[in-house]
């Protein structure tokens, strides 16, 4: 995984209809979309992710915890 961004704080997502989940702070890859964000994380053996509305994921960046790599 390369990772292009880093969470700095509190980043959640919903799997399905299930309860809000924490995205871990540290590196991420982020694969942008014209609607979503899918952010990776996690080491060869454990990687997750996640897809979030283009809109929510311009939001954390605004807010400053999600900062893409220049």
């Amino acid at each position: 995984m390369a990772a292009n961004a880093m969470v700095k704080g509190e980043v959640n997502y919903r799997a399905g209809d299930g309860p809000m989940i924490r995205i871990p702070e540290g590196p991420v890859e982020v694969d942008l979309a014209d609607d979503s964000a899918v952010l990776s994380w996690g080491d060869a053996g454990n990687t997750q992710s996640a897809a979030l509305p283009i809109a929510e994921y311009e939001r954390y960046v605004r807010d400053g915890l999600i900062v893409p790599k220049a």
